[in-house]
């Protein structure tokens, strides 16, 4: 999956345990109508790839979905999600001003004809 954003958010590499766990997040926001604050992780290996890039700027990420189960000491289990990213790309194509209008999103085409009535086929 790829998800695309605005570079809010760039954390600093943190390490944790005695086995040398890195972890470096990043919060991209999406540009869209109802725009997304997304935590993304990147770890080990892949926390240099967030090296080359800034607060600001316009990116597409490629994550994995990540999903665990734990459950307390009372017995109940609880579920938790979390966002891997395994490559960052700057989106040049993106401009970072601009949210598209749903008229403007592909694979919609509006047709109006402003002769002709429009009927309402909503049931209520």
């Amino acid at each position: 999956m790829e998800v695309s954003g605005k570079i809010k958010v760039l954390g600093d590499v943190k390490t944790y345990g005695d086995n040398g766990f890195r972890k470096r997040e990043v919060v991209i926001t999406t540009q869209e109508q109802y725009p997304q604050h997304l935590l993304i992780e990147f770890v080990q290996d892949r926390c240099e790839l967030l090296d080359s890039f800034n607060v600001g700027e316009i990116v597409t990420i490629s994550i994995n979905l990540r999903g665990r189960e734990w459950q307390n000491p009372e017995g109940e289990v609880k579920y938790f999600n979390s966002i891997h990213g395994w490559r960052i790309e700057k989106d040049t194509s993106a401009d970072s001003d601009v949210i598209p209008s749903p008229d403007d999103a592909p694979g919609f085409e509006v047709k109006a004809d402003e002769d002709k009535e429009v009927e309402d086929d909503l049931p209520f």
